[in-house]
């Protein structure tokens, strides 16, 4: 029998040499590359399998939009925040002064003192907030603070152990525009503090996973890119790229010089990890693209055909033969390459080179 050498996809050279003692007699240019054959020193099923490319590097898990709080008078912590701790509307995020400084909602700062006369969208959202909270059930939400507003913060003000003044004064309250996460106290008991100190370091409370790639992975930081995080008890979760962010304890200048951090947000939100998860790093495996439900075979089964008509191959083994059968393929990851055809179906043996 004439003998022609195959080559197989990939270059892997042990594979070659094993797999060309036994290849075909074929003929050039048809679906069915040969006729009767010798049998192949091993073999294997074809299968159907996810493919997917992919990276996996070291991640840490964070939550998203960190920012501090600095203290909008001067005064003595007598409560400190505390790290870990989820605040919601009305809690109060810490004490200044035996007083505390009360989370409320919404995006405008508290920048002034609200009183009797004031106007403004700083106004609406206190009111907003009061209603929420069950005060002033009478009152008519608008930007201008009048005597039911003072009413509802007098009763709101008793709750919270202050003064029924009436008026809201500069570091009273804290707006943010949801509940929040203290990512780290900056200000311990007894500590004085004025408007330039930070009291506190908040984020959201979506849970996010930031990791750093290399410059040559650009392609993986595109927003939506899906992402599998393994994090420390061992449970996986899914997620998705959703920026690129700054290295902490950068000062922006040089911070694209060496790698890219990514920020990568995980399925289901706050619910996605456990108290335990959020104190070690995790795995994150990036998946630049992904074929699902495909036909594949290992790298080392595909054979490059020589001749006019070129391609690729496989050695199907049926009963003491074996006959070539042209293949397109696809794509290829984890050592397993995507394979197509009008001969090729799930469980046909295959011949595949052995070391």
């Amino acid at each position: 029998m004439r003998r022609r050498t195959c080559f197989l996809v990939g270059g892997a050279a042990a594979a070659v040499t094993a797999l060309g003692a036994g290849a075909l007699t074929y003929g050039g240019g048809g679906e069915d590359e040969g006729g009767r054959g010798d049998l192949p020193p091993a073999t294997v099923a074809i299968t159907r399998a996810d493919l997917a490319q992919s990276k996996t590097v070291d991640g840490k898990l964070d939550f998203a939009q960190r920012r501090a709080v600095k203290s909008a008078v001067a005064g003595t912590v007598t409560v400190a925040a505390r790290k870990g701790a989820t605040v919601t509307r009305g809690q109060a995020l810490y004490e200044l002064d035996d007083k505390p400084v009360t989370l409320l909602y919404g995006p405008v700062p508290a920048f002034r003192e609200m009183k009797v006369g004031a106007r403004g969208s700083d106004v609406l959202e206190l009111e907003r907030n009061l209603v929420a909270l069950g005060y002033g059930r009478a009152l008519y939400v608008d930007p201008r603070f009048d005597k039911a507003t003072e009413a509802a913060v007098k009763q709101w003000q008793r709750s919270l152990n202050r003064t029924p003044t009436g008026r809201v004064g500069q570091g009273h309250v804290v707006f943010q525009p949801e509940q929040i996460t203290v990512v780290r106290a900056d200000a311990t008991l007894a500590d004085q503090v004025g408007p330039d100190t930070a009291v506190l370091t908040i984020a959201s409370t979506r849970p996010v996973v930031r990791a750093e790639l290399d410059q040559s992975d650009v392609s993986l930081v595109a927003k939506g890119t899906r992402v599998e995080v393994t994090l420390a008890g061992g449970t996986t979760r899914r997620g998705r790229v959703t920026g690129t962010v700054q290295p902490e304890g950068s000062d922006g200048k040089d911070a694209a010089s060496d790698g890219i951090t990514v920020e990568v947000t995980l399925d289901g939100g706050a619910s996605a990890v456990s108290g335990k998860d959020a104190t070690a790093t995790a795995s994150v495996k990036f998946v630049s693209e992904s074929r699902k439900d495909v036909l594949t075979v290992p790298v080392e089964a595909v054979v490059a055909l020589r001749g006019a008509d070129g391609g690729y191959g496989l050695q199907v083994v049926e009963g003491t033969g074996s006959r070539m059968v042209r293949v397109e393929t696809g794509m290829t990851a984890d050592g397993r390459i995507e394979v197509s055809g009008s001969q090729i179906k799930e469980g046909l043996k295959v011949g595949v080179a052995t070391e």
